[in-house]
C-alpha cells in the first residue's frame, strides 16, 4: 500500500485544494491507492483516530502535516504506551490516554469510550478539536477549532484530564494569579501580560481558538495552559512555547511578563513603584542606582540568578513534590507547582493550600528551594530567607523614616516625591528602591513576608540598593538615619 513520506506530504500540502475520502488532490499530484480512514462505528460519534496506528499517523495528519510532525514528538503521542508501561494501569485511566469526549465539547460517550478500538489510542488531534468526520468529508463547511479555556466546572479543555490527585494541574492553576482576568486586561498597555489572548498576540502566536472572537471583543481569556504550553508540541521541555532553562531575560518564558518597570520612570504617574521586576532582580539589573554608588548593574546576583540555577523562576515557583499519608505512608497527593507559589502554605496533611500561614518549615514547603544546588535542606533555605528578610525590613524602616522627614506626604502630591512632577529627585529614586524591596511580598500572616520576594530573588543587590539610598538621602537632604531606629532590634512583629 502506497503512503507518501512525511517530506512528500509536506511539499504537497500548500497546493492541496480538495480532500476526498480516497485521496488528497492538487493540480499536479494525486495521492491515492488507499482510503484515508475506515468509517468509524456510529457509537464513536464521528471520531476518526488513527489512519495508521503503527506509524502514529492520525487521519488529521494526512493533510495537517506540520502539526502531525510536531505532535509525534509529544508525550500525548505515547499516552497509551505510557499508561501500559506505568505498572499501575487501570480501566478508569484509559479515558485520559485515548481519543474520546474528554477535552473537547462532545457530550456523552464517544470515541474510545463508546467504541474501544486501537485507532483511538493516545491523545490525538481530536482529543482537543473534537470529532473530525464532518470536517474531513467537507473541509470548507466546518472548522473544528479547539478552545483554550480552563475551569474545574468545564466539560472541555485541558482540565478534563490534567486534574485529580495525581496531576492536579487545573485545580492548582485555578488558585493561581494566572487564572484571574482583572481590569488590567481591558487596558492596551496591560493586556499583553494580564490576559491569555493578549500574551499570545504579543508573542506573535496567531493561533485560532474558540474564545478568540469574544476575547477581541473584550471578554478576555486568562493565562491558561495553552498560553504557556503549545498543545501541538515544541522543541522545549513540557511543550512550553519558550524555554525556561535559560537565564536570558526576554527569551526565558517567565521573563516575557515578569520583567516590567525595573527602574523609576519620571514620565509615568505610576513610575515611582516597580511593576513585575522579578527577572531583572535575578539578573541584578533593577532599581535606582544612587550617584556615586560603588555597585554596577548586573554585578550583584545571588545563586538564584546564576548558572547554578538554569531554570530561573521555574526552579522555585513550579514547586513539585509528593504528599503521603503521615500515618499509613500511602500516596495522597502530587503537587504540580501550578499555584506558582515558591513556598506554598500547607494543610495538616502537607497539601498546598491558599490559607494564610507564617514563615516556617512546619507551615510551608521549601522543597522548591533545594532543587538547584542553592540550599542543602529546606531548613537552611528557611534560615537564609528569614535572615535576609529581617535585614531588608530593618533597612526599609530606616529609609522610610528619612523619606518621611524629607517629604511628609511621601508619594502624595507635592514635595520631593511626586510622580506627577517630571523632575526626578534623589528622594524619588530612594522611594522606588524601598518599594522594590517590598514588591511581591505578602504580610497577611507574617510582617517579614513583606520582604520575602526581594529577599529570595536577590537579597545582596536589594541590601546594597537600600544602603546606597540611605546614604544618598543623607547626602542630598542632610537627613541622617534615626539613631533610635538603628538601635532598635528588628524582630518578628516589630
Amino acid at each position: 500500500m502506497f503512503r507518501p513520506s512525511l517530506k512528500a506530504r509536506s511539499l504537497a500540502l500548500p497546493a492541496i485544494l480538495t480532500i476526498a475520502l480516497g485521496a488528497c488532490i492538487d493540480e499536479r499530484i494525486v495521492f491515492q491507492d488507499r482510503e484515508l480512514f475506515e468509517t468509524p462505528a456510529a457509537a464513536a460519534l464521528g471520531f476518526l483516530g488513527y489512519s495508521d496506528q503503527e506509524d502514529k499517523l492520525t487521519v488529521c495528519g494526512n493533510c495537517h502535516v506540520g502539526v502531525q510532525a510536531q505532535w509525534e514528538e509529544t508525550a500525548h503521542a505515547d499516552a497509551w504506551a505510557g499508561l501500559r508501561d506505568s505498572g499501575h494501569a487501570q480501566d478508569f485511566c484509559e479515558g485520559c490516554h485515548t481519543v474520546n469526549e474528554l477535552g473537547n465539547p462532545t457530550e456523552g460517550a464517544a470515541g474510545y469510550s463508546a467504541a474501544p478500538d486501537e485507532r483511538y489510542h493516545d491523545v490525538q488531534c481530536e482529543s482537543c478539536h473534537g470529532p473530525g468526520l464532518t470536517h474531513v468529508e467537507n473541509p470548507d463547511a466546518s472548522q473544528p477549532v479547539a478552545g483554550i479555556s480552563v475551569g474545574l466546572d468545564l466539560t472541555t479543555g485541558c482540565g478534563e484530564c490534567h486534574s485529580g490527585t495525581h496531576h492536579p494541574f487545573a485545580e492548582e492553576w485555578s488558585r493561581s494569579a494566572h487564572a484571574k482576568v482583572g481590569f488590567q486586561a481591558s487596558r492596551d498597555g496591560c493586556r499583553n501580560c494580564h490576559s491569555g489572548d493578549g500574551a499570545l498576540a504579543a508573542w506573535g502566536i496567531d493561533a485560532d481558538y474558540l474564545e478568540k472572537d469574544a476575547a477581541e471583543a473584550g471578554d478576555h481569556v486568562a493565562i491558561t495552559c495553552a498560553v504557556c504550553h503549545d498543545p501541538h508540541g515544541s522543541e522545549n521541555d513540557a511543550q512550553l512555547r519558550f524555554p525556561i532553562n535559560t537565564p536570558e531575560v526576554g527569551v526565558n518564558l517567565c521573563s516575557k511578563c515578569h520583567d516590567r518597570r525595573t527602574e523609576p520612570d519620571p514620565g509615568s504617574s505610576h513610575g515611582l513603584v516597580p511593576h513585575a521586576p522579578e527577572a531583572a532582580l535575578l539578573e541584578g539589573d533593577v532599581g535606582w542606582f544612587p550617584p556615586g554608588a560603588i555597585i554596577d548593574r548586573g554585578a550583584i546576583i545571588s545563586t538564584h540568578g546564576s548558572e547554578a540555577n538554569p531554570s530561573l523562576c521555574a526552579t522555585c515557583h513550579v514547586n513539585t513534590f509528593t504528599v503521603n499519608d503521615q500515618i499509613t505512608g500511602e500516596f495522597l497527593f502530587s503537587a504540580t507547582g501550578h499555584v506558582f507559589n515558591a513556598i506554598p502554605c500547607l494543610d495538616a496533611q502537607g497539601i498546598p493550600t491558599t490559607e494564610d500561614c507564617g514563615m516556617n518549615t512546619a507551615a510551608r514547603s521549601f522543597a522548591g528551594c533545594t532543587g538547584a544546588r542553592c540550599h542543602g535542606t529546606e531548613q537552611t533555605a528557611f534560615s537564609a530567607l528569614t535572615a535576609s528578610t529581617m535585614r531588608l525590613r530593618f533597612l526599609s524602616r530606616v529609609l522610610i523614616a528619612q523619606l518621611t522627614e524629607v517629604d511628609p506626604n511621601l508619594d502624595g502630591a507635592g514635595g520631593e516625591i511626586d510622580a506627577h512632577n517630571p523632575i526626578f529627585t534623589v528622594a524619588e529614586g530612594a522611594f522606588f528602591n524601598n518599594a522594590l524591596a517590598a514588591f511581591g511580598g505578602d504580610d497577611r500572616a507574617d510582617p517579614l513576608l513583606t520582604f520575602a520576594g526581594a529577599a529570595a530573588h536577590n537579597p545582596f543587590l536589594m541590601e546594597a540598593l537600600l544602603i546606597g539610598s540611605i546614604d544618598a538621602v543623607e547626602a542630598e537632604y542632610g537627613v541622617a538615619p534615626s539613631p533610635s531606629l538603628v538601635r532598635t532590634p528588628i524582630l518578628p512583629g516589630n
